[in-house]
């Protein structure tokens, strides 16, 4: 028997408002958004690209992390500059969630994007820094 090839075609979120959070996310990682259809819009990010697509999802409960509704997903996002990346994230209507905090080799802090939706942003760091 022969594998057929599988391939990542996108990461999908569940919202209530598909291009807010498209947007908030295009501007986050610096992406390509596409917000033509209000039930389904899309942001490309990197080369090649990865992407993020968000549907509109009625009734929405968020994820209430970290106890509560629980999360299906979130993004770990690699930052070179934690505080500078939180002020970025804050600015575009993230909340903190936890952190900072700390690992061997990583400092991260927990936010959540304006529908809810946990996300990291982590900063690695040398040993003895």
């Amino acid at each position: 028997m022969t594998s057929t090839p599988i391939s990542l075609r996108a990461v999908v979120f569940d919202c209530p408002d598909p291009s807010g959070l498209a947007s908030f996310y295009a501007d986050l990682l610096n992406g390509s958004l596409n917000a033509s259809d209000p039930e389904w819009c899309e942001v490309h990010v990197g080369d090649p690209a990865l992407k993020l697509a968000f549907q509109r999802a009625t009734p929405y409960s968020p994820p209430e992390w970290p106890d509560g509704t629980p999360q299906q997903l979130h993004l770990d996002l690699t930052v070179s500059d934690l505080r500078a990346a939180g002020l970025r994230a804050a600015e575009l209507g993230a909340l903190v969630l936890a952190g900072p905090l700390e690992e061997p080799g990583s400092r991260w802090v927990v936010y959540a994007d304006p529908a809810g939706h946990p996300f990291c942003l982590c900063e690695e760091r040398q040993s003895g820094s």
